[in-house]
């Protein structure tokens, strides 16, 4: 049900969406469910909330409480143990053969909350930034590495002028060093990673432009953010962030897409270069290894 109501969620009017959030986030009974509640609580009309089951693919609220709590039953009771993975709920009973569909299902819900998320006009933003830039430099720790040197790569694909440092006092001299034509990128999951958060700031007052990719819009880093990129905005144990990196490269996709189709000609040409030295890097049908 609630994979359904994240396919369906950018079709909705806004009205419906104040009740397709009240549903993701409903952590009740659903058994106690009343379409009168949830208009009140979501101060929308009673007939506002049958067009949203509708939408939904429910004939009526009582059909699609009953899926609720159907939906609801099926989930085993919490224990000791279990370990829930940024969604992904793990347990000792599952049968091995079963996670690769959980790992699928896990990540598409986090990708459909990742669509849900981005602001468009933000977006634009971003793009524009990167193409504009004199100079971009990532910051990133931990778990946000893999997605800024996917972002690096990609990036430099395209001809543009990019860095990334990996030594912490390098970081440093980099942010403190930038102008108000470059880009200071800062990649973090929670949005409390101190470094990284410190980078923003240090770019910040440093005059550069800063855009920010993280999962909480209200997050400290949030704070030194020219421009703003949530992935999601559903709360989830800081340490618990392994399948974080799927929202996170999705974002990274489409700056890279984005910044190609918004400077076509110059970054096509560019890019066709690229893959040209690429090619020769790699062995053809009939050539011998050694």
């Amino acid at each position: 049900m609630k994979i359904q109501i994240r396919k369906i969620y950018g079709t909705l009017r806004p009205s419906e969406k104040k009740v397709a959030d009240y549903i993701l986030g409903y952590t009740g009974a659903p058994g106690g469910l009343l379409i009168e509640a949830v208009a009140r609580d979501c101060q929308v009309s009673q007939p506002t909330v049958i067009r949203f089951v509708k939408a939904a693919g429910y004939e009526g609220f009582r059909d699609f409480k009953y899926a609720f709590v159907k939906e609801e039953g099926r989930r085993e009771p919490e224990d000791g143990d279990k370990i829930d993975l940024y969604g992904f709920r793990l347990s000792r009973k599952d049968r091995l053969e079963d996670i690769p569909g959980k790992i699928v299902t896990t990540s598409m819900e986090m990708l459909e909350e990742t669509l849900q998320s981005v602001q468009i006009r933000e977006y634009k933003r971003a793009v524009e930034a990167i193409c504009q830039a004199d100079n971009i430099v990532i910051y990133g720790v931990e778990n946000s590495i893999c997605t800024a040197n996917d972002l690096l790569t990609k990036l430099t694909y395209l001809g543009l002028n990019c860095r990334m440092y990996g030594d912490y006092y390098l970081q440093n001299v980099s942010a403190v060093n930038l102008s108000r034509k470059d880009l200071a990128i800062g990649i973090s999951y929670s949005g409390c990673s101190k470094h990284t958060v410190e980078m923003m700031a240090l770019a910040r007052q440093a005059g550069a432009k800063t855009l920010v990719l993280t999962n909480f819009e209200n997050s400290l880093i949030a704070k030194y953010a020219d421009i703003l990129l949530c992935a999601s905005n559903r709360q989830f144990l800081y340490g618990d962030t392994i399948f974080s990196r799927i929202s996170q490269l999705a974002l990274v996709d489409m700056l890279y897409a984005g910044a190609l189709n918004m400077c076509y000609d110059k970054l096509s040409r560019k890019l066709n270069k690229t893959n040209e030295i690429v090619s020769k890097r790699a062995y053809g049908e009939n050539d011998e290894v050694l």
